[in-house]
């Protein structure tokens, strides 16, 4: 069985990388037909996906990113495209939490 691991540092803080880890499992169920559960703790959260042939956790905390996933026999043969496919949307998502509002006009 095929392994992908990724890490990611940041520094959104929980909320922020929660609503990132969330807008990622909706794309993943979406784009790739998994199911995903959010187990929400005090100091993060972890998504489980699953689908057949493959199954997995995003491990949420207000610093980092940890995914882990095992892909099954046939989808190990794959294995660098999809954790390529992986790394992208989440280095999206994160590029995305990263940008500031623009700045707001003082009233005069």
């Amino acid at each position: 069985m095929a392994e992908i691991r990724i890490h990611r540092d940041h520094d959104l803080g929980l909320k922020k990388a929660r609503e990132i880890a969330w807008k990622w499992a909706e794309q993943v169920e979406e784009k790739f037909d998994m199911e995903c559960t959010v187990h929400e703790g005090d100091d993060g959260d972890t998504v489980e996906f699953t689908r057949s042939g493959v199954k997995g956790e995003l491990t949420v905390a207000a610093d980092h990113f940890d995914l882990v996933a095992q892909l099954g026999f046939l989808l190990g043969a794959f294995k660098k495209t999809i954790e390529g496919e992986i790394e992208k949307e989440l280095d999206a998502l994160l590029a995305a939490g990263k940008k500031k509002a623009p700045a707001k006009k003082k009233p005069a």
